[in-house]
């Protein structure tokens, strides 16, 4: 948890916008295969992801007080969507209404104050969660740079739809590489290390114009390039952003569908509602944790106003016809990663979706997805780079072990299973700590009687799960020699360890042990 002032740059301002436009540029290229492939992934129609997209940009970027997040359609809710149309029967407009209720709910948990959870993530698990994203981000998106991947851009499940998983994706993309896929890959990777390595410290134009904007020109122009016959190589309709291209305004509005409120009665719409708020909440505070932990400026969101928020962005996702929204660490990452200063960036984002979706559909079709994998590539690598083990290895291994559990168990599971773990290590340390320091014995004295004298301090809080090690060193006690217990610094004791001194010195007497207690309250 942040320890620094929430963030009071909750409003919209433009005075960062030599910042947050290049960057809202960037994650607009990055979030619309994102939202497509989402989509696909949840078997929904491609032009939901779109409208979460939006609606996540321009809605929830304007009511939340995240000054750097990003949200729109999560892919860790993607299996969740898939089995709970599945189960409306195929009724997407039923699906709807149950994003619509799960808003409610969210907007409702926000006022209760909910947002607290978020508090309860521990730093190492926070920290391990971007460092798996980072790795998670390049294994990925390396079969995608290769022009390989039969999965959406936007899957990140260790076992996939094609029964291909994370690691035997890339093993296959190595076997069918598509050579004109890897020369824009190798080509956008080089623009992006000499944009930051070298240009951007050169001029400022460089930092004005982000290496990703120039990375996404080349490649359109490449991709042209291989359709007009030059070089020898060719890209297929799915090593492009596929995006639905409507044939007039009158189409496009017509993408958009409304809620089947004639299913207010069907109590499978609340219970995947209720589904959809706890697991995209979760999502939500895991991402806001985590994108404050990278902001430059470590502002501190506001986590109630955050559900309520996203909340607002469901409601109206789910009334048009759009998937359920999050914040996203992906998204987020890339914003942070290329300079964003405000929400504006968000905001603008979601806009450049509504306004390409309208006007340049077709052109952002050209875009292939090797240009946008370099850039996941990069972003992925800022996450997770090596210096970070080392620095969490010297913290000890309080620290490094719920770290690297996080990592692994996020890059062979996915996300809320891999932050499940984590704690569940950072609880198992949490407990031995509190094992091994619930007493300390100071040295052993010699009274005028001639009695070894045994001091026992118990800790400020002992619980029950210290009474094995209370018991350890009671039990240690030698005969014919005194024991002090002294309870001075305790708050609080449970029944269990005051049931089992009072046991002790029941039984002392067997053994000719006197017992001292100093300040015992049972």
């Amino acid at each position: 948890m942040t320890t620094t002032k929430e963030n009071n740059s909750s409003g919209i301002t433009f005075k960062y916008i030599k910042n947050d436009l290049p960057a809202s540029i960037v994650v607009f290229f990055v979030a619309v295969p994102l939202c497509l492939g989402i989509a696909l992934a949840s078997g929904a129609p491609l032009f939901s992801g779109i409208i979460a997209g939006i609606v996540g940009g321009v809605v929830v970027g304007a009511a939340s007080g995240s000054a750097l997040g990003v949200s729109g359609p999560a892919a860790g809710l993607a299996v969740i969507v898939l089995s709970s149309i599945a189960s409306l029967g195929g009724n997407y407009n039923a699906f709807l209404l149950a994003v619509v209720v799960s808003g409610i709910l969210q907007v409702a948990m926000g006022y209760l104050r909910a947002g607290f959870i978020a508090y309860f993530f521990p730093g190492s698990v926070i920290k391990g969660m971007l460092t798996g994203i980072g790795l998670l981000i390049i294994l990925k998106q390396f079969p995608h740079a290769l022009g390989w991947d039969k999965d959406a851009i936007g899957d990140d499940e260790f076992f996939q739809a094609d029964g291909q998983n994370t690691f035997s994706e890339i093993a296959k993309a190595i076997e069918y590489i598509t050579p004109g896929a890897v020369v824009i890959g190798i080509i956008s990777l080089a623009i992006l290390i000499l944009w930051e390595k070298v240009l951007a410290h050169r001029h400022r134009i460089f930092q004005l114009i982000q290496g990703p904007i120039v990375v996404v020109i080349v490649g359109i122009l490449m991709n042209v390039a291989y359709q007009n016959g030059m070089f020898g190589f060719s890209l297929a309709d799915d090593q492009v952003v596929r995006l639905p291209v409507p044939s007039s305004f009158s189409g496009f509005i017509n993408q958009f569908t409304l809620p089947d409120f004639t299913q207010f009665g069907n109590f499978e719409i609340y219970k995947i509602a209720i589904i959809l708020a706890i697991v995209g909440s979760l999502e939500t505070l895991l991402s806001v944790e985590a994108a404050d932990k990278l902001d430059p400026d470590k502002r501190v969101t506001p986590t109630n106003r955050e559900l309520k928020a996203q909340g607002l962005g469901n409601i109206l996702s789910g009334m048009i016809g759009g998937l359920p929204v999050t914040q996203v660490i992906v998204r987020s990452s890339a914003n942070i990663a290329f300079g964003a200063k405000t929400k504006l960036s968000a905001i603008l984002h979601g806009a450049f979706l509504l306004i390409s979706a309208i006007t340049i559909a077709s052109l952002l079709n050209k875009i292939p997805l090797a240009s946008l994998a370099a850039i996941l590539l990069m972003v992925g690598y800022k996450l997770a780079k090596p210096s970070l083990f080392k620095q969490m290895y010297n913290l000890g291994w309080e620290q490094f072990m719920p770290f690297v559990a996080t990592v692994v168990a996020i890059l062979v599971s996915d996300l809320l299973k891999g932050i499940t773990f984590g704690i569940l290590v950072g609880i198992f340390y949490t407990l031995r700590h509190s094992y091994r320091n619930s007493h300390h014995l100071k040295d052993i004295t010699t009274n005028d009687k001639g009695q070894e004298v045994h001091h026992l301090v118990l800790a400020e809080e002992v619980s029950f799960f210290n009474k094995a090690s209370v018991l350890q060193v009671l039990n240690e006690i030698p005969a014919n020699s005194k024991v002090v217990i002294d309870c001075s610094n305790s708050k609080s004791i449970a029944y269990d360890v005051i049931e089992l001194i009072q046991n002790f010195e029941s039984n002392a007497k067997t053994k000719n042990i006197v017992v001292e207690k100093i300040k015992f309250n049972p």
